[in-house]
Parts: structure tokens; sequence; C-alpha cells
């Protein structure tokens, strides 16, 4: 009689579901939160004031971005010779809005522009960077979102940042056997509390942003070569984050659908 197949106990099978988030009450601010994003200047036009709101509580802020943003012109004066003199410029917008924030630290991974792939490179990437700087929690685009309305199709490099983020977050980054050339390495398994999506059709969690709409719409202000001197930002941002804010009677806030990971 062949052996019997080997089976989990009932104690190690996760409980699907169990975890649970409370949508009246504001998550505390993490010790430690890692952004991941494809552009510089997409942190500043999404989560700058849920940021700046965790950096004035303690929390320390590493912010990655995968591109430098080198396509983000369409100037017709302006050929392929500019990308790396581009690149350099909104390298040091995001630097200068990262003070504005309040950010420890800015790590560019120098991914091209308009280019960018999910692919095992890259999540290999984000995982050792999740080893090495151990964030309680990330936080990225929705990764499953394509349309927004009937006027504004996603990024593609915006979907894959939040997919190679995603799967850097879970399973990568806290699986031994996933990557072992990172044990090589130095980097230990790390396992991630919280996952902040932002972005989400169907959001469960609402940070008030009151008291740092200021500060992000400043930050966002850095961003010169993107934003110029729009004298309607202000205003669009306001309306942005009054919109979110509606199904919990906020003033201003940023919504993001959360997965409770440990």
């Amino acid at each position: 009689m062949p052996d019997s197949p080997t089976t989990l106990s009932d104690a190690s099978i996760p409980e699907r579901g169990v975890a649970k988030i409370d949508s009246q009450t504001e998550p505390p601010a993490p010790k430690s939160v890692m952004t991941i994003s494809a552009h510089p200047d997409d942190g500043e036009f999404t989560v700058a004031g849920t940021l700046a709101k965790w950096a004035r509580a303690g929390s320390e802020i590493y912010v990655v971005c995968i591109t430098s943003g080198d396509a983000g012109s369409n100037d017709p004066a302006r050929d392929g010779a500019y990308k790396p003199e581009l690149a350099r410029l909104r390298e040091r917008e995001q630097l200068a809005a990262g003070e504005v924030i309040g950010v420890r630290e800015t790590i560019f991974l120098h991914y091209p522009d308009g280019e960018l792939q999910h692919t095992l490179e890259l999540r290999r990437e984000l995982t050792q960077l999740i080893r090495q700087y151990k964030p309680e929690a990330v936080l990225c685009s929705d990764p499953t979102v394509r349309f927004y309305g009937n006027s504004y199709m996603n990024h593609p490099d915006h979907r894959a940042a939040a997919d190679a983020a995603c799967d850097a977050v879970f399973p990568s980054a806290g699986t031994r056997l996933i990557f072992p050339e990172l044990l090589a390495e130095g980097w230990e398994p790390h396992s991630v509390k919280r996952l902040y999506l932002h972005g989400s059709e169907k959001p469960d969690t609402w940070i008030d942003i009151s008291e740092t709409i200021d500060v992000k719409i400043r930050a966002l202000r850095c961003h010169r070569s993107q934003v110029g001197d729009d004298s309607d930002l202000d205003r669009r941002m306001r309306e942005w984050a009054e919109e979110d804010g509606k199904p919990r009677g906020l003033k201003y806030a940023e919504a993001f659908r959360v997965m409770v990971l440990d």
C-alpha cells in the first residue's frame, strides 16, 4: 500500500478572511514605511499627505523611484539626447519634494521610463530593498486598476511597478528560498506587516490629511518640470482629497485598500 500523502495540520493552514480592517479607525503610523512608484512625482500626486503625516509622527520614510522620469517631456524641441539631463533634473526635484515631506532616504533604480516591465530582475531588486530596509508597511498603487472612469488610462509603468512591488512584498521578501542568492549576499527574509494600495476602486482605509494637505501641495510643486506654474493645481489637489474624504466625513483624505499580512 502506498504511503499516505503528506498533509498539513489544520493549525498550519492559514485561515482565510480572518484579518479585518476597521474602516472607521485610522491605523497608527508605522515605524517604517517604503513607498514604491514608477516615476518621480507619482508619490506626491497620491500619498504625500499620508507620508508627511506619518513623518511628523516619527515614521522612517523610504521612497523608491523605479525610473527617473526621463520620458517626461513632450517638448518638440527636445530629442533623445535630452533624456539623461531630464532624468537628473527629475531626481533633484524628487529629492527636494522628499525634504518637504520628511523622507529619510530616496532610492533611484534607473529603469527606462515608459518601458517598465514586471520582470524577475525588478522583483528581485525590490525584494532586496525590502529585506535591506525592513519596512513595517509598503505603499504602492493598485495593480488591478487599468481604467479610471472614461478619461484616464492607468500608465503601464504604474501597473508594472505595482505588480512587481506586490510580488516582492509577498511572497518574495519573506521567503528564504525565493532568490536564494540574496541570502548569500546577507539579505535575510523580512515580512511586511501591511501593504497599502492607493488608487484602489474599493478602498477600506482612510488617512486624514487635513493637517498635511498644504505639505502635499508644496512637495508636488517641487516637480516644476511636470507641473510648471499651474495655477489650478492647488484647487485640483484639494478637490481630489475632498472626494477621497467624503465616505468618512473627512475634509481631506487619502484612501487605500490595505492588506494585513502579519
